[in-house]
């Protein structure tokens, strides 16, 4: 069986010094020499403590030799150089403020006045980056951690403290008991099948194995449905080698403090609880924890709220914004009365006006709804789109900010203190999920207000 080598590439390297050659002759010139000797090295290093054996190493070509030499001389992966090359080469900076999901966290945390709280760094933290999210959160004392997909759980296990839970809101697909338990995951068990799946492994393992149980209020999404409930209650035997870490439900509108469905939830979530065995519980998403303590139960999960978004409909925004989306401006033009901006001619300049070209498009996650009516900003100065949003770039009016402002390399402010996210979305006809979740990977990343050294 190949093993996979220190560069991430199945290839078996020979250490005969001949063929360690062609290594490094196959740097391109603009190859960091430094950092292919630090590859050859390494994979030395790496064949001895495997224990192959010279034969075993003999039988690998030459090519396979060069193909590992490719992945070396790029470095780790494009992530990798995109990150060394800075913001320099970006056509935008997403700035992610560490420091303001933490404070959020602790806002949340004294709504909840000592129930405790989860933090949902599903979709890779809600687009914001779960490997630097999810341990900073770790430091404030969070230790239950909700993400939807199995996959996403096995990335983030080596990131968290031994002693951090984290929980799969997906379920378990068949056949993944046994991948689920080896990197110490509890998945919320949303069917009786999965139930027997889980417990069948409980029982070959011969221990009680954590879950959660997820029951299905009104949202017709995921959980017990009311049938398969009464099932489970009528058959209790068959959670047997389960410990259920909590029972859990999800709220279809809290963000509307005034809709009746929320006291409908909670009031069937706590039948639900009484029909089974005795479990903590959790109902409150981030909008939840806002509808107050008859919702708060054992656990609240927030999500959005920690990244920023506002939890209650028509209310002012308590959490602090935590990103700023900044776009460059690759070119500014000057043109007339009637000339037309972006694709389809939708943008038709009523005076002469000044235009400048940003190096953001909806490949960005920058939306195409924004088309003709988003807006930016230059300092606190508006600036309106103009025309339609395209893949990789994004045209505004600047007419009105001062020429000697804003020139190529400048930046406009797309997302940030004065055009915050749910402000955004609301302009592209969507929600400030949606807007976080999109956001691409060519921005260069910077994180700041971590409490790491160099952070």
């Amino acid at each position: 069986m190949r093993q996979r080598g220190p560069v991430g590439c199945s290839h078996l390297y020979s250490t005969r010094e001949s063929n360690l050659e062609p290594l490094l002759n196959s740097a391109s010139p603009q190859t960091d020499a430094n950092i292919v000797s630090g590859e050859v090295r390494r994979i030395k290093d790496w064949l001895y403590e495997t224990g192959m054996n010279e034969q075993v190493i003999r039988r690998q070509t030459n090519s396979e030799v060069r193909q590992g030499a490719a992945v070396a001389s790029r470095g780790h992966s494009e992530e990798d150089w995109m990150a060394q090359a800075g913001p320099k080469s970006a056509g935008g900076i997403l700035t992610i403020d560490l420091g303001a999901i933490r404070a959020n966290y602790a806002l949340l945390q004294q709504r909840l006045a000592g129930v405790a709280c989860a933090a949902v760094v599903k979709a890779d933290a809600y687009g914001l980056g779960a490997a630097q999210v999810a341990p900073a959160l770790a430091r404030s004392g969070c230790r239950h951690f909700f993400v939807a997909h199995l996959d996403e759980a096995i990335a983030l296990r080596p990131r968290l403290p031994a002693q951090a839970e984290i929980f799969v809101l997906n379920g378990l697909p068949a056949g993944t008991e046994a991948i689920c338990l080896a990197h110490q995951l509890t998945p919320v068990l949303n069917s009786l099948a999965e139930v027997d799946a889980w417990a069948g492994l409980a029982r070959d393992r011969g221990q009680k194995l954590p879950a959660i149980l997820q029951v299905d209020t009104g949202m017709s999404r995921l959980g017990f449905s009311r049938p398969e409930l009464a099932t489970l209650a009528d058959n209790p035997g068959r959670l047997n080698g389960i410990a259920l870490r909590y029972i859990m439900s999800h709220l279809a509108c809290a963000e509307h403090q005034d809709s009746p469905m929320n006291t409908e939830q909670r009031d069937r979530f706590r039948r639900a609880c009484q029909a089974l065995p005795l479990a903590p519980a959790s109902l409150a998403n981030s909008s939840g924890i806002f509808l107050g303590p008859d919702f708060h139960f054992d656990l609240a999960r927030p999500g959005a709220a920690l990244y920023g978004i506002a939890p209650v409909a028509g209310k002012p925004n308590p959490m602090q914004p935590v990103i700023r989306l900044q776009g460059r401006i690759i070119q500014i033009r000057e043109i007339e009365a009637g000339a037309a901006a972006g694709y389809g001619a939708t943008w038709r300049a009523s005076t002469p006006r000044r235009l400048a070209t940003v190096s953001v498009g909806y490949a960005d996650g920058f939306p195409r709804s924004l088309s003709n009516r988003g807006i930016g900003f230059a300092g606190g100065t508006p600036i309106p789109l103009a025309g339609m949003v395209s893949m990789d770039t994004t045209i505004f009016d600047v007419s009105e900010v001062p020429s000697e402002m804003l020139g190529p390399g400048d930046f406009i402010d797309l997302i940030g203190e004065h055009n915050p996210v749910d402000a955004v979305a609301s302009r592209a006809g969507t929600i400030g999920y949606q807007i976080l979740t999109s956001l691409g990977r060519r921005y260069h990343r910077h994180y700041v207000g971590s409490d790491e050294p160099g952070g």
